[in-house]
């Protein structure tokens, strides 16, 4: 845990004489302030300096005690233990591994053979939660009580409550409990982690290792960590103590407002090592009011792939500046596609916010009701365009998405370049390459039948079997176009050219330099 104590030499506690002045001098013994004190514009300086000296001690300072925090609202965090059968396997896993022809393996080969198969068990899982109701609300992490049978809340008092599962999402890993309680509960409220900055103090509250009711403090060491755990990924790291079984407690700001949900841990050990990752309450707030409403999550959907803008694709689309997200595919007969979005447009704004990058907007989208129609901003043929979406749902579609059925393949001869200026060997697609790199035979474009080691497409990632569907926004059928473009774009003096390639069903933007052949 880090250390909150300070005393008069550390920290904020500099020596008066080093803040407004010099030292009376050991060898003259003369008085540099006396001239300031002894007139009125004196007395100015020196309570001016005396301000700029308690302001810089506040800045720096740690807070005194978090106490009164931590007494106020550790009743409101809770103590969840789930449990669920583990099912028995017989004869259960073998102990012990012995060389071939040992005199111990025929031992303990017959002695596993008398041995009852395993029966079925109970596991046990602990974790945290938090109380937002006094109806008895409950926010946890999915993980806590996933495939559990029964789920049972201890309060701070050692009462245990039988809870129901309200809701759960396992995008962004949060569930909604439901207990009834005998009195009215304390309740803690949501703070905005949008205002949160690095360097803040945070106190955490939960259960580690299931010792019960435990508080740690730190502060905000990063903001919007992608960890990979999911598509909405924007948690808040901090080095406050964070330990298994901390999972679903909560991290509060110094105003006693809960700003993050603790998650996860990045640790070796499987200790605290001053790595933890919480969800960031702007995110988990609009799920959770969607299971306590509805019971599962209602997340808007535009029906596009996207990916990043990098350096590179932004000059070649002629942009100023990274930014936004572009897209790559427009799904048939989704929100995107009937209100007249194309691969190839950069979305920069979002029912009014900016969209900085990928996450940002499907973090918007998720967010946005379902059926509103939104303004949306995209950079095509370098110039703004604005049209106006009406925003899907996310879970509908997965429900129905289906591969769509092939078509039978065209009869076109088989027809090989090679372009040195990016490294590529290119075919046009006919069926025995479509079987060859498992195509679907309604996608048209040129496939790459071959990579140079050391040239750029290589460093770029592209592959053997990729397939060329645009260059520079243009669509593509023959190895000769895709020549010609090239052509066009080193006669422009361009320094990339952007490909737009499908690799086992997926869309990307790949900008690969260009030297003149």
């Amino acid at each position: 845990m880090k250390s909150m104590s300070t005393n008069a030499n550390s920290g904020y506690g500099i020596p008066t004489h080093q803040i407004i002045g010099p030292s009376p001098s050991p060898r003259r013994g003369r008085n540099y302030l006396a001239p300031f004190a002894s007139s009125f514009m004196g007395a100015v300086f020196m309570a001016a300096c005396i301000m700029l000296w308690s302001v810089a001690a506040m800045a720096r300072a740690a807070p005194e005690s978090f106490a009164d925090l931590a007494e106020e609202f550790s009743p409101a965090v809770v103590n969840i233990s789930s449990t669920q059968v583990i099912e028995g396997v017989a004869g259960g896993p073998e102990p012990f591994q012995f060389p071939p022809g040992s005199p111990f393996e025929e031992f303990f080969r017959e002695f596993r053979k008398r041995q009852k198969p395993d029966q079925p068990r109970r596991g046990m899982s602990l974790g945290s939660g938090f109380i937002i109701d006094p109806e008895g609300y409950i926010v946890t992490n999915n993980h806590v009580i996933a495939e559990a049978e029964e789920i049972t809340v201890i309060l701070q008092d050692n009462t245990d409550l039988k809870a129901k599962i309200i809701g759960r999402d396992a995008k962004t890993d949060l569930a909604l409990l439901k207990v009834e309680a005998k009195k009215k509960l304390s309740a803690i409220k949501w703070g905005d982690s949008d205002a949160a900055r690095v360097g803040d103090w945070v106190m955490a509250i939960g259960n580690p290792f299931g010792l019960g009711g435990s508080v740690t403090a730190g502060i905000i060491s990063a903001r919007a960590r992608d960890i990979h755990s999911g598509p909405y990924d924007d948690y808040i790291q901090t080095d406050a103590s964070i330990n298994r079984g901390n999972s679903g407690g909560p991290l509060f700001n110094m105003g006693g407002k809960v700003i993050g949900i603790n998650t996860a841990i990045f640790s070796p050990s499987g200790g605290s090592v001053g790595i933890g990752f919480a969800i960031p309450s702007a995110l988990a707030q609009t799920v959770i009011a969607q299971l306590r409403e509805f019971g599962q999550t209602r997340r808007g959907w535009l029906g596009v792939r996207i990916q990043g803008v990098t350096e590179e694709i932004a000059e070649s689309f002629g942009l100023d500046e990274p930014k936004g997200a572009l897209i790559a595919r427009v799904n048939e007969g989704e929100p995107a596609e009937k209100a007249g979005l194309m691969a190839g447009d950069v979305i920069l704004s979002f029912d009014g916010k900016e969209v900085s990058n990928v996450r940002r907007l499907q973090r918007i989208v998720a967010e946005t009701p379902i059926d509103k129609t939104v303004e949306i901003t995209v950079w095509r043929d370098e110039e703004k365009k604005i049209f106006d979406v009406s925003v899907g749902r996310l879970e509908e579609f997965e429900k129905t998405a289906e591969a769509a059925p092939g078509k039978p393949g065209t009869g076109k001869t088989a027809k090989k370049m090679t372009l040195d200026s990016v490294g590529l060997s290119l075919s046009v697609l006919v069926p025995k390459l479509r079987e060859r790199f498992e195509l679907s035979n309604e996608v048209e474009g040129v496939i790459v039948v071959g990579v140079e080691e050391q040239g750029f497409a290589s460093e770029r990632g592209m592959r053997a079997g990729d397939l060329i569907v645009e260059v520079n926004q243009v669509p593509v059928v023959t190895p000769e176009e895709v020549k010609a473009k090239i052509k066009e774009l080193v006669s422009k003096k361009r320094k990339t050219v952007l490909f737009l390639v499908e690799r086992s069903g997926d869309r990307r933007f790949i900008s690969v330099p260009l030297v003149e052949e």
